[in-house]
């Protein structure tokens, strides 16, 4: 066989990809309604693969939701309010675009530094660092 048709064959033989493998996925928020309030069990668990504080992450949503809420001892939160999922969801990749991705590279590999009263985005990847808006 020459070249030509063992490469053929070898691309036919390959499996196809069905997923990308990205290595930063943030986990969806899980929780229930009760009455009047949302509550989220894997809240600690998501600040965690985000590598930020839960207090910072959580205080975030707070105000982009416009809604109460508190941070509980066992890594859950509840809401004052019915939120749904999706607007959770959205919020925390809003989070982690504005707070966690570096903007120059896009991984995950940055933390927050505090220099003179300004906060920095340093990433460890490209060793750019940017100042960011902490609302």
């Amino acid at each position: 066989m020459d070249y030509e048709a063992l490469l053929e064959k070898a691309q036919q033989e390959l499996p196809l990809i069905s997923k990308s493998a990205e290595r930063f996925e943030i986990p969806k928020v899980r929780g229930h309604i009760q009455g009047n309030k949302t509550i989220i069990s894997n809240f600690r668990e998501i600040a965690d693969v985000l590598r930020r504080n839960a207090e910072h992450l959580l205080k975030y949503v707070l105000k982009e939701l416009a809604a109460p809420g508190d941070l509980k001892k066992s890594g859950s939160v509840i809401f004052g309010t019915k939120i749904s999922a999706s607007r959770l969801n959205e919020k925390i990749a809003q989070y982690a675009k504005d707070f966690v991705l570096c903007s120059e590279c896009g991984k995950p590999d940055t933390e927050l530094s505090k220099e003179q009263g300004v906060t920095f985005l340093q990433c460890h990847a490209c060793g750019a660092k940017h100042a960011v808006k902490i609302r």
